[in-house]
């Protein structure tokens, strides 16, 4: 062997003496290095999402879930006389099982 094998030959073996090392790092400190790139990512997707879709409002309900429910309890309620309710001796609000209480 010359001399330019034997230094190549022991650049290969230094080289692949440093891949452990490399890879325990990275083992170690994964989440030291994986989140600064995830938050850069995220940041960059949150302002291009924004920018492609403009300043308008986001798409959905008008009304929260709230009010939709209050609203058609109101449309329920609206024709019905609230003054007359069952007697409590009759204890119609109970259920006589367990398996009754959510119909």
């Amino acid at each position: 062997m010359n001399e330019n094998a034997v230094e190549q030959d022991f650049r290969e073996k230094e080289f692949s003496m440093v891949w452990p090392l490399i890879i325990g790092f990275a083992r170690t400190y994964a989440t030291y290095l994986v989140w600064p790139v995830a938050a850069a990512i995220g940041f960059v997707g949150y302002n291009l999402e924004w920018a492609i879709r403009g300043d308008g409002q986001m798409p959905g309900k008008v009304q929260s879930i709230a009010e939709e429910r209050d609203m058609r309890l109101l449309q329920e309620n609206q024709n019905k006389d609230l003054t007359e309710v069952d007697k409590l001796k009759n204890k119609t609000f109970v259920p006589k099982t367990i398996f009754e209480r959510h119909q």
